[in-house]
């Protein structure tokens, strides 16, 4: 079996602790994918070290340069897309064709944050007085701690660690414990990019680590991809150590279906925005809203197409849906499938586990959809991160929108209509970071802000121009070439 190291200062090196832990792949339980360190403390304590010194070289090189290499690394990730993405696959289960979007966006974003190296723009303003300049500029904070969660495993940590990087913070990187194989595989690719020791660094363990890197007092900023709960609790800390952090947490989003909509594309939508990625993504289609006037027909139309999705490993072509991620969340799929007959939704299909033939050697759950879910059961209002669907019924287009917002979470949301004035209406009263005009809840882009409102996140966005924001201090200038003492307000007015 093979054995994975943790890659500190440009070297591999083993566990202080000397433990291991095995990661198993989720569609096939006798399949070890290896041993990966369960580090410690003093591991942390190595990488952050690193990343420290890394820093007081790192800062000075032209954000250019920084592109450059940012831009090798799109490269390598572009090269090895097939090879990672098969790696993922059996990793965290999803099927190939989605772990290939994966290494995509990392891709895009290497690029993007390679172009972005060439406009870090400042502002330039007219000072108030004569003969003086005033300009702000952004600075690299220092050492990044990078948290993130198993589902997108080399998608979402690029979107912290490329753009951290190209303002020219050093990063340490903890990736979820089931899918520290990923982590090491995106450390090979920013080595054989050519960053220099110290820039990168991972180490690998279960989730107590988080604190480690959260609470180190060199680390300055976090980014955090994860549950609301873990969320949470490290916001507390950070905002206990005066630390910035960005949170990017839950989400229960919905799909509004009207009668004008197109069927066929809106049931596309749904299918994919819901059981998508086994349904294990922030994003997801969990909730679907209908007009009443397309209700049952939407209903039937959709249980028919989910009941003849393909399960399966995520390494057969074949495969649309892979399993989840491992048993406690197999366990969590049937407590809501239980809670949601308890509380009086109907159930339409699905709603056990999948255990025929080569299914029972792994985590696999059935696409489940619940019908006639009201806005007080738990089904519409707490994230189940899983393969199961709720719906509920809207009187009105003035409806449905109370009901898209009446939930603590607003990351994404998704409506089908051909009325422009819905449309428009949409995206002013939806409640959420993100929203769609018929297309599902999910399929982020690179160039564009992504993150949440509400319980979602803590105001930060990813992705496009906006994550500088979170990996850059402002820095402002005054330049006074009039050869003598100008006390501003003082004398000017």
């Amino acid at each position: 079996m093979e054995k994975f190291k943790n890659y500190i200062n440009g070297q591999w090196v083993e566990p202080k602790s000397g433990k291991y832990f095995q990661n198993i792949n989720p569609a096939d339980l006798s399949d070890i994918v290896g041993e990966f360190p369960e580090s410690g403390q003093d591991d942390v304590n190595d990488a952050v070290a690193a990343a420290r010194d890394a820093f007081k070289f790192w800062k000075k090189v032209p954000a250019p340069k920084r592109g450059d290499l940012l831009r090798k690394a799109g490269d390598i990730f572009a090269a090895r897309k097939d090879e990672i993405a098969r790696i993922m696959t059996r990793e965290m289960g999803k099927p190939v064709f989605e772990t290939k979007g994966d290494i995509q966006e990392a891709i895009d974003t290497a690029y993007y944050a390679a172009s972005e190296t060439r406009r870090l723009f400042g502002f330039n303003a007219p000072s108030e007085l004569v003969d003086k300049m005033n300009m702000s500029f952004r600075t690299p904070i220092g050492v990044v701690g990078v948290i993130t969660a198993f589902n997108f495993p080399i998608a979402v940590p690029s979107w912290k660690i490329l753009p951290a990087i190209a303002a020219g913070n050093t990063v340490v990187y903890k990736p979820s414990k089931d899918v520290p194989h990923a982590g090491v595989m995106f450390a090979e690719v920013m080595e054989e990019a050519g960053f220099p020791a110290g820039v990168f660094n991972v180490v690998l363990g279960k989730g107590y680590m988080g604190n480690m890197i959260v609470e180190h007092p060199d680390v300055k900023v976090i980014g955090f991809t994860g549950s609301t709960g873990i969320g949470v609790k490290l916001g507390e800390i950070c905002g206990r150590l005066n630390k910035r952090i960005s949170l990017e947490m839950g989400g229960k989003n919905p799909q509004i279906v009207m009668p004008d909509a197109n069927m066929e594309l809106a049931l596309d939508g749904v299918l994919w925005g819901a059981f998508g990625t086994t349904g294990q993504r922030c994003t997801a289609t969990s909730r679907l809203i209908l007009h009443k006037d397309i209700y049952d027909e939407f209903i039937n139309m959709l249980a028919d197409k989910a009941t003849k999705l393909i399960l399966g490993n995520g390494l057969d072509p074949k495969t649309q849906v892979g399993p989840v991620i491992h048993e406690a969340q197999l366990n969590t799929c049937i407590e809501y499938t239980e809670i949601g007959l308890k509380e009086g939704a109907r159930l339409v299909c699905g709603g056990k586990r999948a255990t025929q033939g080569d299914l029972a050697k792994g985590y696999f759950f059935e696409p489940t959809i619940f019908a006639d879910v009201t806005r007080d059961m738990r089904l519409f209002q707490e994230e189940i991160f899983g393969p199961i669907l709720s719906v509920t019924k809207a009187d009105s287009f003035e409806h449905a929108i109370e009901l898209a917002n009446d939930i603590e979470f607003g990351l994404s949301s998704s409506i089908y209509t051909k009325n422009v004035n819905y449309a428009f209406q949409a995206m002013n009263l939806i409640e959420a970071g993100i929203t769609y005009i018929n297309a599902p809840t999910i399929g982020a882009e690179a160039h564009m802000p992504f993150g949440g409102v509400k319980g979602t996140g803590n105001g930060h966005r990813e992705g496009g121009w906006t994550v500088f924001d979170i990996f850059t201090e402002w820095k402002t200038v005054y330049v006074d070439f009039s050869d003598k003492l100008q006390r501003a307000q003082i004398d000017n007015y």
